[in-house]
């Protein structure tokens, strides 16, 4: 189950895919009950987590969707849901000049969902290291707890550089995501994040804003989380990505299994380098940037930093079916 059928019928473009915070209560419902294909992927979401994870994607608890165990195989599963979806309703015609510079992304937990659409990770497999990282996440996260925030108005240097100054007086603090010019996101330990938010404040940032997390991810205090999870990683399979997946902490094309492996360990406590990614798919000649699955928030950092290209949201049975008719209008 990968995007295969989906990458014979587009050209330079990158797919996107959401990663936590982008969840809601209803997503994929409206999809699921348009094509089978998605419905079918979400009953085996279900079968392979052994609960009802399709039931608590449609009718909540909110509470319980957003528990990071739930979070992160919920929007796995929304987003190739929604794949399954577009391929079926581009059936089986394959155009000429199709898959020609195609590649796919994905914001922290999305990369996992883009290496499920490149055809490296099976979607089972994917859904049950998902579900791992959430509940290792969540342990690191009670065991040393921190904060995270986003900084808006400070170059990614100028935060990092300050940050690597509280360091340096033994606080922990990172940039966590860099998202888009002008928008980075912190994690560390309170001492370090207090330190260094009032210093960036300080430093002209025009907003400071702590996150509603206890969970320090992409920070060092996921160290124990990341070194647990290498080893569930390691007895994984994968295989080369179909087209190429952009890895997060590299901000380039992950090629080699060895090199996955390492990019998903090294992710939760690295930087999730996203201005770099999509400068990177820019340069290679992506013309049309695809958010799949719930949320706008990654087309939304498109239009940061790569102005020019078309930005689409597929995230309803509507979505689907204009994106595809737009391509088929392409010729």
């Amino acid at each position: 189950m990968d995007g295969t059928l989906l990458m014979q019928h587009v050209r330079a473009t990158a797919f996107l895919f959401p990663g936590q915070g982008s969840q809601q209560v209803g997503m994929a419902v409206d999809i699921a009950a348009a094509y089978p294909a998605a419905q079918q992927s979400l009953a085996e979401a279900d079968d392979v987590l052994g609960y009802a994870l399709s039931t608590l994607m449609a009718n909540g608890p909110e509470e319980v969707l957003t528990d990071t165990i739930n979070a992160q195989p919920a929007l796995l599963a929304a987003s190739i849901a929604t794949l399954r979806a577009l391929e079926a309703e581009f059936g089986a015609t394959v155009p000429a000049k199709a898959g020609e510079g195609v590649y796919w992304a994905g914001h922290s937990l999305g990369e996992y969902t883009a290496l499920v659409a490149a055809g490296s990770l099976g979607y089972a497999d994917g859904l049950r290291l998902v579900r791992e990282r959430g509940r290792l996440m969540k342990e690191a996260g009670a065991r040393a707890p921190g904060m995270m925030a986003a900084i808006l108005g400070l170059d990614e240097s100028k935060v990092a550089a300050i940050c690597a100054e509280v360091v340096a007086q033994g606080g922990i603090v990172q940039v966590a995501n860099d998202n888009c010019p002008g928008q980075v996101v912190i994690s560390g330990d309170r001492l370090g994040m207090e330190a260094a938010m009032a210093a960036l404040s300080a430093a002209g940032a025009k907003k400071v804003m702590p996150l509603a997390v206890s969970i320090a991810a992409h920070s060092p205090l996921m160290q124990p989380a990341a070194e647990q999870l290498l080893a569930a990683l390691q007895s994984t399979p994968f295989v080369p990505p179909l087209a190429p997946v952009i890895g997060n902490t590299t901000g380039k094309p992950l090629t080699t299994v060895s090199a996955i492996r390492a990019e998903l360990a090294a992710q939760l406590i690295g930087s999730v380098r996203w201005t770099a990614s999509l400068q990177w798919l820019a340069e290679a000649g992506v013309a049309r940037f695809v958010e799949v699955g719930p949320g706008e928030v990654l087309t939304g950092l498109v239009k940061r930093v790569a102005r020019g290209a078309e930005r689409v949201n597929i995230n309803t049975v509507d979505g689907v079916r204009a994106f595809v008719a737009n391509v088929r209008a392409e010729g």
